[in-house]
């Protein structure tokens, strides 16, 4: 619980601090305005902040540029393309939003029906709660919404197990490699890293014996047996990645828990992964990645029924053509919740790959 607290609670300083920024913001720039009509502050150093962020904000936009393209050709209704023979167009000519609704489909909360007895009387009691209709695809031209919700099912349920299994294996194994001294730790160590440097080459390669192999044993359509893949691939880079964070962390803290009486596994969970928390949260948010944007070992295993969200949107291109505004609208409704991640998590990935279990 402390380690959920924990995280809890800076994700509500981290949410806190976005509030506050405007207030700071105004804040800053009184006090430099101040500072400059009474001398304290040159007026050089201002303007080398304001070119500065300016610089940056250009940079950001150049990066950005290719996200806003594929939104406008989202926007810019069933018949859009990436490109137009008039030239570059910043805006979509009339922007709609029918491929985000064509992607998301009907959103229906489902009414439901309780009945009870009430003790000692002869009165029933029944609470009806009706359907409530958040969208309606119909509304907006759409007859044949997509499969969005299905493949992001599939792809739930193949991200949750390989995060679950990846983590089970990756925090021991961490904690024996950086902690414990035992026979054959170097070669394991060098095992580890060997593996971190051609695991992905071999993943490719070898894709053709491990399809042959789940087909040997019925689970070639299987997500589990897919989550049990993308776990095995995850797990030495992020093992060797928390190992080496762990290893920031002072042995001292462990020898005080000791000295308090505390046993090995509440040094474990009281001690170490708390202090391990950016850590455990980049290992977390890779090996999510891991089972949530794989797509050619999706392919070659899941049947349609499984397919996950990559390889449903490799579907949506024909062999003729492809629907862009849809095919935009879907890939960027496929992306929303990893940037959403890495937006709430920037703070822990920064301070989970400085291997460092110390701040100052």
């Amino acid at each position: 619980m402390s380690l959920l607290s924990g995280i809890v609670r800076k994700l509500s300083e981290d949410i806190k601090n976005i509030l506050t920024v405007p207030a700071e913001t105004a804040r800053d720039i009184t006090y430099t305005v101040e500072g400059i009509r009474s001398g304290k502050i040159s007026p050089t150093e201002p303007l080398k902040t304001v070119g500065a962020t300016a610089g940056a904000l250009v940079l950001v936009l150049a990066l950005l540029f290719p996200v806003y393209w594929i939104l406008q050709a989202a926007l810019s209704g069933s018949g859009a393309s990436l490109y137009s023979a008039d030239g570059i167009s910043i805006f979509p000519d009339d922007p709609t939003l029918q491929a985000f609704v064509w992607v998301v489909g009907d959103l229906i909360i489902p009414g439901y029906s309780i009945a009870f007895d009430v003790p000692l009387t002869n009165v029933s009691l029944v609470f009806d709660t009706p359907e409530v209709t958040l969208l309606d695809a119909s509304t907006y031209g759409v007859d044949r919404p997509s499969s969005f919700k299905h493949f992001l099912w599939n792809s739930i349920t193949v991200a949750i197990p390989t995060v679950i299994i990846s983590m089970c294996l990756i925090v021991p194994a961490s904690y024996a490699l950086s902690r414990r001294q035992f026979i054959f730790r170097r070669k394991i160590l060098f095992l580890y890293v060997l593996l971190t440097q051609v695991g992905g080459g071999l993943g490719v390669a070898l894709l053709i014996g491990l399809y042959a192999i789940y087909v040997q044993f019925g689970v070639n359509d299987s997500k589990l047996a897919l989550s049990v893949y993308y776990a095995a691939t995850a797990v030495p880079f992020n093992t060797w990645l928390l190992k080496t964070y762990m290893d920031g962390i002072p042995v001292s803290y462990e020898e005080a828990a000791v000295v308090d009486g505390a046993p090995p596994w509440r040094v474990v969970t009281e001690v170490i992964i708390p202090l391990s928390t950016a850590g455990l949260a980049t290992v977390f948010i890779f090996t999510f990645l891991t089972g949530w944007t794989e797509f050619v070992v999706a392919q070659t295993l899941l049947g349609t029924d499984n397919y996950t969200l990559p390889v449903g949107l490799y579907s949506l291109v024909d062999e003729y053509s492809i629907p862009w505004a849809r095919f935009s609208a879907f890939a960027l409704t496929f992306a929303m919740p990893i940037m959403l991640v890495y937006l709430f998590a920037q703070r822990y990935i920064e301070g989970g790959l400085s291997f460092s279990g110390m701040e100052g």
